[in-house]
C-alpha cells in the first residue's frame, strides 16, 4: 500500500492521495492515535470537515467543554490537534461548528471503537493484537475460491444464541437484548467457544456476519451504519472480535462480513450533514436520499468519500484479517431511479449511476490487488451485466454474485402444491439458462425469513411431514445445483418460526427427532459436497453441468449430472418434486459400472420412509440416445437422490 511517512503529520503525498481518492490507509492518519510527540505521550486527532468554521474535541477529559481543545485546519480541510496525557479508553467526540454558528457533536468517522448504544461517543483505541493465523492467510493468498467448495453460514450474532443476565461474561459488561427481559448477548469470545464448533460440526466453510460495523438501532440488523471502522461494542472490544476471527482461522473457517456502502442513517451523531453541509451524501435529495429506507446515499462523485469507503473495506482485511465482504444493496447503488419516484438522470440521460459504477470497480481493484484469494460478493438483484466479471473484461470486478433469480424462482416453485407443480415447471429449470453468465452464489438468506414471509419450513405446502420432505428436497437440490452456497442460521435444522432479531433461534426444536434429522441431512450434504469435486470445481461453465432430463413435467422430475473436468469425477442427481412414487425408473448415464447412492432424502435417518436404492446399483444397457446406459432405481415421493460411479465396468 501507499507509504505513509508519519502517523501524526500530513505530508504533501498524503494530501495528493486523499485528494485523488486513493489513500487506502487513510485510517492510519485520520481519527484518534495514541502517540508520543517531543517526549510527551498523548493522542493526535484528525478529522475531515472542510466546510466547518471551527472544530474542537470534547470528552470526559475536558468535561465536554466545546472549544477547550480547538483543532487547526490544514489546506485539505482536515482539522488536527494533539492533546497530551490522553490514553486509550477515553471517550470523545468532535464539536463541529458550521458556517452559521450551529454546533454538532459528531462521532469520529474513522474511529476504531464506539460506546455501546444508546451512548454514541467514540473511544480512543489501540488495535494491537498477536495473531496466530499466518498459515491460513498464506494459503488463502495462493488459492482461487472459484475452485473451492464454499458453503456459508449467514449469522446475525445478536440473535444466534442468548444467555441470561445472571451469568455475566468473563470480559466486559453484559449487554441486554432489547425486548427480551433477563437475556444478554453472547460476547465475541463466547461466540468463539459456541458458534465456531457448531459451524465446524455442520460442515460450513465460512461464516458470514450480518453487519458488525457499529450501528445505533438494533432493529436495523446492522444495516444502518455509523461506525465504518468500528466493530459493534454490543459483543465486546476490537480485540475480542479479532480473537473470534483468529479462532475461526485456526479451525479452518473463513469469515465474511456484510458491508454497507450504499447508504447511511440520518442520526445526528453520524455522517449526515457532517460539517454543516452535505459532505458524505449527495446534496440533492433526489439523488442523495432513499426515502423508503429513511437513509442517505454516499456521494460517489467525491474522491474523499470514495476514499473513505474503500479504506473502510481494506481496513477490515488489514486489521481484522477477514476473508471477504458481501456488498449490500448493489442494485440501489447502480440505478439512479432505484425505488424512487423522482430522480436525476446521468449526464447521458440514463438511469445508471456512473459514479457508483466507477466506485465499485475501484473498490474491487484495490481489494484484489492487496488481498488475493478473498471473496467480494455482490448482492445484486437485477440483470446488470458482468457483475462478477473482471474489470478489464467490462465487469464490476466482484468475484461472486448472489443468485437472487434462483432464490425467488425456487421458493415460488416450492410454495405451489406438489400436485400442481407441473404447471410451473419452468420456474425450476429456468436458472440453468443463465447459471453460467455470472459467478453465482446460491443464497437462502435472512431476507427470505422476515417481514411476514415465514421461515423455509413455513413456506412449504402440506402437513408437517410433507413440509419436512419438501425442505429436505430444497436443501439437497441447492447443494447439487451449480453455484456456491449460503444458508441463513436456523435453516439447517428446520426453524419453524420467522426470524426475530430480538429472540435467539428455536434451539429447543432439536429435542425433536424431525429437526435432528434435517440437521443430520445438512451435515451429510456438506460431507458429500466437500468430498466430491464434481459438486464445486466447475460451478461456472456448462462443462460442469449436463441435463439428463429437464422436461419431465408430468412426473415433476429433473435429472442432471455434475462433472469435474480436472479429475473426471461425476455425480448423478435425480429430483422428484411431486408426492408420487415411481418404481423401476431408468436414469440415463454415460459410464457403465456400479453406482453408489450418496444421499437419498427419503432415508429413514433423515425422516423419510427408508425407500433407498443402496450402494451397489449396476447399470443396465439402454442405448437410448444420448444415454447408452441407465440406472434402474426406485424414486420415492418428494425426494432427491445423489449417485456416484464407484467402479467402471470395462464392457
Amino acid at each position: 500500500m501507499e507509504n505513509i511517512q508519519s502517523i501524526d503529520r500530513f505530508t504533501e503525498f498524503d494530501f495528493y492521495l486523499f485528494g485523488e481518492g486513493k489513500h487506502y490507509r487513510i485510517y492510519e492518519k485520520l481519527g484518534a492515535r495514541p502517540i508520543e510527540r517531543n517526549g510527551i505521550e498523548g493522542v493526535y486527532f484528525a478529522v475531515w470537515a472542510p466546510n466547518a468554521r471551527e472544530v474542537s474535541i470534547v470528552g470526559d477529559f475536558n468535561h465536554w467543554s466545546i472549544g477547550q481543545n480547538p483543532m487547526t485546519r490544514n489546506l485539505m480541510g482536515i482539522w488536527e490537534a494533539f492533546i497530551p496525557d490522553l490514553k486509550s479508553g477515553e471517550k470523545y467526540k468532535y464539536a463541529v461548528i458550521d458556517s452559521r454558528g450551529a454546533c454538532y457533536l459528531k462521532t469520529d468517522p474513522y474511529g476504531y471503537q464506539q460506546e455501546t448504544r444508546p451512548a454514541t461517543a467514540s473511544i480512543i483505541t489501540d488495535l494491537s493484537y498477536a495473531w496466530n493465523d499466518e498459515a491460513w492467510l498464506d494459503k488463502r493468498s495462493s488459492t482461487d475460491p472459484h475452485d473451492l467448495p464454499i458453503s456459508v453460514y449467514e449469522v446475525h450474532l445478536g440473535s444466534w444464541l442468548h444467555t441470561g443476565l445472571e451469568t455475566p461474561p468473563e470480559n466486559g459488561p453484559a449487554v441486554a437484548v432489547p425486548d427480551k427481559p433477563g437475556a444478554r448477548f453472547l460476547t465475541y469470545r463466547e461466540l468463539a467457544d459456541r458458534l465456531i464448533p457448531y459451524v465446524k460440526e455442520i460442515g460450513y466453510t465460512h461464516i458470514e456476519l450480518l453487519p458488525i460495523t457499529e450501528h445505533p438501532f438494533d432493529g436495523s440488523w446492522g444495516y444502518q451504519v455509523v461506525g465504518y471502522f468500528a466493530p459493534t461494542s454490543r459483543y465486546g472490544t476490537p480485540q475480542d472480535f479479532m480473537y473470534f476471527i483468529d479462532r475461526c482461522h485456526q479451525e479452518g473457517i473463513g469469515v465474511i462480513v456484510d458491508w454497507v456502502p450504499g447508504h447511511f442513517p440520518k442520526d445526528a451523531h453520524g455522517l449526515a450533514h457532517f460539517d454543516g453541509t452535505a459532505l458524505y451524501e449527495y446534496a440533492d435529495w433526489r439523488k442523495g436520499e432513499h426515502k423508503g429506507w429513511g437513509t442517505l446515499v454516499f456521494n460517489y462523485d467525491r474522491n474523499e468519500v470514495r476514499n473513505f469507503l474503500i479504506a473502510s473495506a481494506l481496513f477490515w482485511f488489514d486489521k481484522y484479517h477477514i476473508d471477504g465482504i458481501r456488498v449490500d444493496a448493489v442494485a440501489s447503488m447502480l440505478y439512479l431511479d432505484y425505488e424512487r419516484e423522482e430522480w436525476i438522470p446521468n449526464q447521458y440521460g440514463g438511469r445508471e449511476n456512473l459514479e457508483a459504477v466507477e466506485f465499485l470497480k475501484q473498490l474491487n481493484a484495490a481489494i484484489f490487488h492487496y488481498y488475493p484469494g478473498i471473496l467480494s460478493i455482490a448482492e445484486e438483484s437485477t440483470t446488470w451485466a458482468k457483475v462478477s466479471h473482471p474489470i478489464d473484461e467490462g465487469g464490476l470486478g466482484f468475484n461472486f454474485k448472489w443468485n437472487m433469480g434462483w432464490m425467488n424462482d425456487t421458493l415460488r416453485y416450492f410454495a405451489v402444491h406438489p400436485q400442481e407443480r407441473s404447471n410451473v415447471h419452468g420456474q425450476l429449470t429456468f436458472s440453468i439458462w443463465y447459471a453460467f453468465t455470472e459467478k453465482f452464489m446460491l443464497a437462502l438468506s435472512h431476507d427470505e425469513v422476515v417481514h411476514g414471509k415465514g421461515h423455509l419450513w413455513q413456506k412449504m405446502p402440506g402437513d408437517d411431514g410433507q413440509k419436512m420432505a419438501n425442505l429436505r428436497v430444497l436443501l439437497t437440490y441447492m447443494f447439487t445445483h451449480p453455484g456456491k452456497k449460503t444458508l441463513f442460521m436456523g435453516m439447517e435444522f428446520g426453524q419453524t418460526r420467522e426470524w426475530n432479531v430480538n429472540a435467539d433461534l428455536d434451539w429447543w426444536l432439536l429435542q425433536y427427532e424431525p429437526h435432528q434429522q434435517v440437521q443430520q441431512l445438512v451435515k451429510d450434504l456438506h460431507r458429500v459436497y466437500i468430498s466430491n469435486p464434481a459438486l464445486y470445481r466447475d460451478d461456472f461453465t456448462l462443462e460442469g453441468f449436463e441435463w439428463i432430463e429437464c422436461n419431465d413435467m408430468p412426473r415433476g422430475m429433473i435429472t442432471y449430472i455434475r462433472k469435474d473436468k480436472h479429475s473426471g469425477d461425476t455425480i448423478v442427481v435425480a429430483c422428484n418434486f411431486k408426492p408420487n412414487f415411481y418404481g423401476n425408473y431408468w436414469l440415463g448415464v454415460r459410464e457403465p459400472g456400479i453406482y453408489r447412492e450418496l444421499i437419498n432424502t427419503d432415508d429413514s435417518k433423515y425422516g423419510g420412509h427408508g425407500r433407498v436404492n443402496g450402494n451397489e446399483i449396476k447399470t443396465r444397457q439402454w442405448n437410448s440416445s444420448p444415454w447408452p446406459h441407465a440406472l434402474e432405481i426406485n424414486v420415492p415421493p418428494l425426494s432427491v437422490m445423489v449417485f456416484k460411479l464407484d467402479a467402471i465396468d470395462p464392457v
